[in-house]
């Protein structure tokens, strides 16, 4: 019998002090569990999920100038890593070119800068396009460097339909929690549509969203709040696709889905489980998907960049082994695992490496990948599963209420509920009634001296005489047709495209990009047509 509780949960939720039978009484194990690999897909999406081949390792990474992330990016290769993760600077994510006025002071210092083919090209040197996996944070302009992919894969003769990957290309989370949007949401949701025919035509491999909890996590959002808001956005994408025409069969098996790992293990890996039961459920009973892949929440997790302290940072080496451990106790398809001082600056070679080493542990040393959901039928998670299961549920009706993730953003309910909840967790920290080891307990009088890795300040000045170079050797008629043509192409049917694939702005942004115009000078276009997000806050 469940005791009085002796605490909460991150979602607020009551942690019993003993979980027994009882908890589970009346509990359908066929309906709540069904078998791995089948409907409702809560002990994992695939029937041997590790014990066949484990998760694929990622590690996020990308600064500076092409160049340099390439030499980053082949050190990871060469040390065991089996997917690539390109981090992309600020104005790449804004569509600004590098030399751009409000690009200055950003160029290359959270990821790499990508002004066009020519960086794109280097980024990629010496890296078989069908032989690795390749993952793109990057939303706003996410068509842009998705067809700057496929451009260098051409030049280096692979076909389309070997490449694999993902792009995260969610931009309702960017309006909820992280705001690197460019384009109102209207348009926004057609460029979104437009990549899925697109993809499903011409890159049938490709993974064409992450949908993406990760940020709101970051945030402030609770683990019910994130899987919540993340699903309702997952819905909102649904329905734009099926009211553009497309058949939901023809792209949800392409859609995947990106969540944080937090500390607390045992709400983390009911988080999971409950997502993958209320995805199926959805798409099953709200949207009639046939095909089984089309009810299966695929998901890439990233350990929690906002627990990790500045204070004794080699702490942080512990809090990402749990964090990941409960990432693959949840049944992650990828996993990135945070380096030890990213709350410091990025990344040096060294803490990278130990970051990929704490997955390869976990799959090669331990027993975690020798049998499937071990924590199944467990009365503790279990419970929180179901708990957790139902308390997204019932935001998420609160969304759908309000007319869906569009109109809810509109509102600013998903923020300001977030917001909320940021509020908590600091007030928490503040009283140390949530202990932070380092930071509000356990500290040190002194902190011991870190040498962080620097970007160079002048790659500012490079890429700007790269773009002069670039713009100096193209021909400039050519790229003045193409965008044009791209104009033209976002102007057709009020800029919500035709349900039938025509005027799909993915050909020829990519017939300008192949003509060297730069990311800013695609998104400048589209600016001029769509016009640029204003958050209603913001008056």
């Amino acid at each position: 019998m469940a005791q009085e509780s002796a605490r909460r949960s991150e979602s607020g939720l009551p942690v019993e002090r003993v979980y027994g039978p009882a908890v589970l009484a009346g509990w359908d194990p066929d309906r709540k569990l069904g078998e791995p690999g089948a409907y409702p897909f809560t002990r994992g999406i695939y029937p041997t999920m590790y014990t066949g081949r484990p998760w694929t390792m990622r590690q996020y990474a990308g600064f500076g100038t092409a160049a340099e992330s390439n030499a980053r990016y082949r050190q990871l290769i060469a040390h065991g890593t089996t997917g690539l993760s390109v981090a992309f600077d600020l104005p790449t994510q804004m569509g600004h070119d590098s030399d751009a006025p409000l690009a200055h002071g950003e160029v290359g210092k959270v990821g790499v800068a990508v002004d066009s083919i020519e960086d794109m090209r280097l980024l990629f040197d010496g890296i078989p396009l069908d032989q690795v996996s390749t993952s793109m944070t990057i939303n706003a302009p996410a068509a842009l460097l998705l067809l700057l992919y496929q451009l260098v894969a051409e030049e280096q003769g692979v076909a389309a339909d070997r490449l694999t990957g993902t792009i995260q290309n969610d931009v309702l989370k960017e309006y909820i929690a992280r705001g690197t949007y460019i384009f109102p949401p209207k348009p926004s949701l057609r460029l979104t549509a437009d990549i899925f025919r697109y993809c499903t035509a011409e890159i049938p491999r490709w993974n064409t969203i992450s949908i993406s909890g990760y940020h709101m996590a970051e945030a402030g959002a609770s683990p019910v709040q994130e899987i919540a808001f993340t699903l309702a956005d997952g819905i909102e994408y649904v329905r734009t696709a099926i009211a553009a025409g497309m058949d939901v069969d023809d792209f949800a098996p392409r859609l995947s889905f990106f969540f944080v790992a937090r500390t607390t293990l045992l709400e983390e890996v009911a988080k999971f489980r409950a997502a993958r039961r209320i995805w199926a459920r959805v798409m099953r009973e709200e949207f009639g998907a046939r095909n089984p892949r089309s009810l299966m929440l695929r998901f890439h997790t990233q350990t929690a960049g906002v627990q990790l302290t500045a204070q004794q940072p080699e702490v942080n080496l512990v809090r990402v082994a749990v964090q990941a451990l409960a990432a693959v106790f949840g049944g992650t398809q990828s996993l990135h695992t945070n380096s030890f001082d990213e709350a410091i600056a990025l990344p040096t070679d060294k803490s990278a490496r130990l970051a990929l080493r704490t997955q390869q542990v976990l799959a090669h040393e331990t027993d975690v990948t020798a049998t499937v959901d071990p924590f199944a039928g467990s009365y503790a998670v279990e419970r929180m599963t179901d708990e957790v299961e139902e308390a997204a549920v019932g935001l998420m009706r609160r969304v759908a209420d309000l007319g869906g993730a569009v109109a809810a953003i509109e509102q600013g309910f998903q923020k300001a509920e977030i917001e909320r909840n940021a509020y908590r967790i600091a007030q928490e920290t503040d009283s140390g009634e949530r202990v932070v080891v380092g930071v509000n307990r356990f500290r040190l009088d002194e902190e011991e001296p870190y040498q962080p890795l620097r970007v160079d300040p002048a790659i500012e000045a490079r890429q700007a005489e790269r773009l002069a170079r670039l713009r100096a050797g193209r021909d400039r008629g050519a790229v003045t047709a193409a965008l044009d043509a791209l104009r033209k192409a976002a102007e057709a049917a009020g800029g919500e495209g035709g349900a039938d694939g025509e005027h799909n702005v993915l050909y020829p942004m990519k017939e300008a990009l192949r003509a060297r115009a730069t990311v800013g000078e695609v998104c400048g276009a589209l600016r001029e047509v769509w016009g640029s997000h204003v958050p209603a806050d913001a008056f």
